[in-house]
Order: C-alpha cells, then sequence, then structure tokens
C-alpha cells in the first residue's frame, strides 16, 4: 500500500494538475508493491501508468517537441537534436542490486524530487546535481535510466562527439544549448565520459579550448537552477577538476559487487529462467570479480541460448559458460579492480 508521504503527494499533485508528478509518485507505488512480493498488483498499476502516459505524451514522443517550442530557429532545434539522445526508459532503483551507501544516496534523490514543493516552501531545494564515479559496468548508466523512470522524466543523454569540436568557442555555445534545454523541458540529463571535458585544468596536456570548456561548464552548473537533474559520470575521478566536486550535491561511487551483490544480481536477472535447482553457493565463485554489466550480459547471452533451443530454463552448464566467456573478455581488456572484501547487507 501507499506510505502517507506517497498517499498526500499523490493528492497534491492530483490538484496541481501535475500529471508528471502523479504518474512518478504511482510509479513508486508500483515499484513497493513488486518490491514486497505483490508483483500482480505491481504489474496491473504500471500497465496503468503505462497507458496514461501514452495519452499524455505529444505525437513523436521520441523527438524534442517541447524543446522545439522554445527555441527561435529550426537550425537551433536541429542542432539539439544532435546534442541529445532522447529515451524515456522503465528501469527502476529496484531493479539495481548496489551497496547500501549508494542505494540510500539515491533513495534520498528520488524521495527529495517527489517533495520538491514541500522543500521549496522552506526555501530548500532537492538534490539534482549528482556525480557518478566508479569502475566501468558497475551501474552509472543504468542509474540515470532507474532515475528517469523513478521520476517519470526523460532521459537525455548528452553526445559528447557531437559537444566537442575542434574550433574555439563552438563547444561552449553547444554546452549553453544544453543548459538552456534543461530549463525548457525536465529531464535527466546525463554527461557520460565526464571526463573528457572535466579533467584538471593544470594537466599539461590539455589544450586550450577544453580548458575554456570546463571554466564554462563550472559556471553554467552553478548558475543552473532548472528542475532537471544533472548526471555526470567518469570511470577515471582522479583526474577531475577539483572545483568540479563543489559544484555537485552528492558524489555517489560505485564498485564491483560483493559476491553476495553478484549472485543476488545473477538470481534477479535470470528471473524465470533460473536453473532449477537453484544453489546459491554454487555460483559464488563463477561471479566473482564480474561487474554488474558483465553479470548482466552473461544472463542475457544463457537466456536467449535457452529460448533458442526451446527450454524454459536455462541450463547451468550454458549460465557457467557466458559467465566463463565474459571473463574472459574482460581479461583480454586488462586488469580490473579489485572485489570489496565488506559490502552492506542486499536492500
Amino acid at each position: 500500500m501507499p506510505s502517507p508521504d506517497q498517499l498526500k503527494a499523490l493528492i497534491q499533485s492530483h490538484l496541481r494538475r501535475d500529471d508528471g508528478q502523479f504518474l512518478s509518485v504511482a510509479m513508486q507505488v508500483a515499484a513497493h508493491e513488486a518490491k514486497a512480493g505483490r508483483g500482480k498488483l505491481a504489474l496491473e498499476l504500471r500497465e496503468l501508468i503505462d497507458a496514461a502516459k501514452a495519452r499524455l505524451e505529444p505525437t513523436g514522443a521520441g523527438k524534442l517537441v517541447p524543446i522545439a517550442a522554445g527555441l527561435h530557429s529550426a537550425a537551433r532545434k536541429g542542432e539539439l537534436d544532435s546534442l541529445l539522445s532522447v529515451s524515456h526508459p522503465a528501469a527502476r532503483l529496484a531493479d539495481m542490486v548496489l551497496d547500501d551507501g549508494a542505494s540510500q544516496q539515491l533513495a534520498r534523490v528520488v524521495k527529495e524530487q517527489l517533495q520538491h514543493t514541500r522543500l521549496q516552501a522552506h526555501g530548500l531545494q532537492p538534490r539534482r546535481k549528482l556525480l557518478l564515479v566508479g569502475p566501468p559496468g558497475t551501474g552509472k548508466t543504468m542509474t540515470a535510466a532507474a532515475l528517469a523512470g523513478e521520476l517519470g522524466v526523460p532521459l537525455m543523454r548528452v553526445r559528447l562527439d557531437a559537444l566537442i569540436t575542434k574550433f574555439m568557442g563552438e563547444t561552449a555555445a553547444k554546452l549553453r544549448l544544453v543548459f538552456d534545454a534543461m530549463a525548457d523541458v525536465r529531464g535527466v540529463y546525463f554527461f557520460d565520459e565526464f571526463d573528457a571535458i572535466g579533467s584538471q585544468r593544470a594537466l599539461g596536456q590539455d589544450v586550450g579550448e577544453i580548458r575554456r570548456v570546463l571554466n564554462s561548464f563550472l559556471q553554467m552548473i552553478e548558475q543552473d537552477t532548472s528542475h532537471s537533474l544533472i548526471l555526470a559520470a567518469t570511470n577515471h575521478v582522479e583526474v577531475l577538476d577539483q572545483a568540479l566536486f563543489r559544484r555537485f550535491d552528492d558524489v555517489v561511487s560505485y564498485q564491483l559487487p560483493s559476491p553476495t551483490q553478484a549472485v543476488a544480481l545473477l538470481r534477479s536477472r535470470l528471473g524465470t529462467f533460473c536453473p532449477k535447482p537453484w544453489r546459491t553457493s554454487a555460483w559464488v565463485r563463477p561471479v566473482e570479480g564480474l561487474s554488474h554489466a558483465e553479470i548482466c550480459r552473461a544472463v542475457d547471452e544463457a537466456i536467449k541460448h535457452a529460448i533458442m533451443n526451446d527450454q524454459a530454463q536455462v541450463l547451468g552448464v550454458d549460465l557457467l559458460a557466458a559467465l566463463q566467456e565474459r571473463r574472459a573478455i574482460g581479461a583480454r581488456l586488462g586488469p580490473r579492480p579489485p572485489t570489496p572484501e565488506h559490502a552492506g547487507p542486499q536492500r
């Protein structure tokens, strides 16, 4: 059942005719029901919410129609389309397996966003500028999708290949266009591989243009007062300019899953395709040291194999082979960070 805060948020958003907020809270209720084991009710709620979203979204929801309305020319609208990749994720935080610290930080962000009106009434602002740091494949990109899904807003991935150019001043102008879009359309704006523009200004190999871009980003993120979430992710936190950390509301750290977390992710990802009988202890060694992304890819490969061979469940031998294949690929790509020795209990 909805919590008292969720009930109040549902009523308040309905009275304000804030459909986006209403659907965001409704998705929170659906996620809670799923986590409580009431899967049928959760599925029915999500289907109702998806149907409501379909009615509310304008034609061509994948396009930046709301943003285009706020621009002064078709040329600028086209330029923005090349800078942002837009999606509407269905992912939820409950789908992720993270340590307690990261889970609590992200849950707090969602809670503050859902109650932003109450906070702003007291002169306070919800957290919305996050720096995500950690090794590849540990959940940073999925976090951006999950936050967008939790809040019922689009995920806007900033395309750095289109943003960064060789012409002096052009990159900063494109960056300004992205920040203007944040004010026009509320969403989760995701800067992946952020070290490409956030590296230390003192590094000798940096070119002057990138330093100017970093200075522009520092100014823009500090001045930004939109209601959008700004997420920046990097695998190389050590090269980020120290001035950046003061501009973010929170820094969320990611690491390779502990054996307990890795097996929990493996079991969750398998779903109804889980091998039978299932012995948790048997899978601790095969998943040890693998990242979240590697485990998910291995499971997906094993499930595809089962489907193509008319199998209702994945065979243990096929799952083991898929995990070994991902480990071999990772070994060819180079050394990986150590698996954490101590991790909090599963949420």
